[in-house]
C-alpha cells in the first residue's frame, strides 16, 4: 500500500524570499540595494508580517544585512559561492559515508528524481531540472539517517535551488549532467566509499564551476 505525504503549503514569507533571492543571486538586486518593508509590500501586495518572514530568512542566508534603518542588500560574491560549495561538499560527503556503511541501504529511492532529471533534460526546463537534482542530493541525506545532517542542509538547500535554477538556463543541452547523476548513483550502489567521495567531490567541483560562469555571463548583461 502506497503512503502518500501531504502537499506541504508554502509560507508566504517564503515564497516572497524566493523571489528576493532570485534576484539578489542574478544581480537584478544589486549590493547596497535598500529593502524596506512598506515598499515590498506594496509590491508583493502582502502584509508587512510575510515580508518581515522573508527578510529574517534571507538575513540568516547571508543575502542580506540589517542596519541601523532597515535591511541593505549583501550580495553573493565567488568567494561565498566557494564557501557554500566547500561546505556542501563537506556535508554531503559526510551523508555519502554515513549511508554507504550502514547494513542496508535503499538506493532506489534515487531513482524517481534521476528519472525526473531525464525527464526535465528532455524540455529543456532549468527549473525542473534544478529541483530534480536538489531532489536527488536531498535523498543521500535521507539515507544517511543523520538527523542533524538533514536539518544543516535543509537551511541552504534554498539557496543551492536558485544558484542550480540560474546555470541551468545557461546550459544548451542537461542531458550530460544528469547522465553525471547517473554515474553517482552506479558508484554508490557499486563502488567503494573512496571511490564514490571522489565522484561526488568531482561532480560538486564542475556543479561549482558552472555556477561561477552563469554569474559572470549574468554580471556582463548587466
Amino acid at each position: 500500500m502506497s503512503v502518500f505525504k501531504p502537499v506541504r503549503q508554502v509560507p508566504l514569507g517564503e515564497q516572497i524570499a524566493h523571489e528576493l533571492r532570485v534576484m539578489i543571486v542574478t544581480g537584478q538586486m544589486p549590493p547596497g540595494a535598500r529593502l524596506v518593508e512598506d515598499g515590498l509590500s506594496a509590491q508583493f501586495d502582502v502584509s508587512r508580517g510575510p515580508i518581515r518572514d522573508a527578510l529574517r530568512l534571507l538575513e540568516n542566508e547571508g543575502l542580506v544585512v540589517a542596519q541601523r534603518r532597515g535591511v541593505a542588500v549583501a550580495g553573493l560574491t565567488s568567494t561565498d559561492v566557494d564557501e557554500l560549495y566547500s561546505l556542501r561538499e563537506a556535508l554531503e560527503t559526510l551523508a555519502l559515508r554515513e549511508s554507504m556503511r550502514r547494513e542496508s541501504v535503499d538506493w532506489s529511492i534515487l531513482e524517481e528524481p534521476l528519472g525526473d532529471l531525464r525527464s526535465a533534460a528532455d524540455e529543456g526546463s532549468a527549473a525542473a531540472f534544478a529541483a530534480a537534482d536538489l531532489e536527488f542530493h536531498s535523498r543521500l541525506y535521507v539515507l544517511s539517517g543523520h538527523r542533524r545532517l538533514q536539518s544543516n542542509w535543509a537551511q541552504h538547500r534554498p539557496i543551492f535551488h536558485v544558484l542550480l535554477e540560474a546555470s541551468n538556463a545557461q546550459d544548451v543541452d542537461l542531458h550530460p549532467s544528469a547522465e553525471a547523476h547517473a554515474d553517482l548513483l552506479r558508484v554508490f550502489r557499486s563502488g567503494t566509499v573512496e571511490e564514490a567521495a571522489s565522484l561526488l567531490s568531482e561532480h560538486l567541483f564542475g556543479a561549482r564551476n558552472r555556477i561561477r560562469s552563469a554569474r559572470e555571463e549574468y554580471s556582463t548583461q548587466r
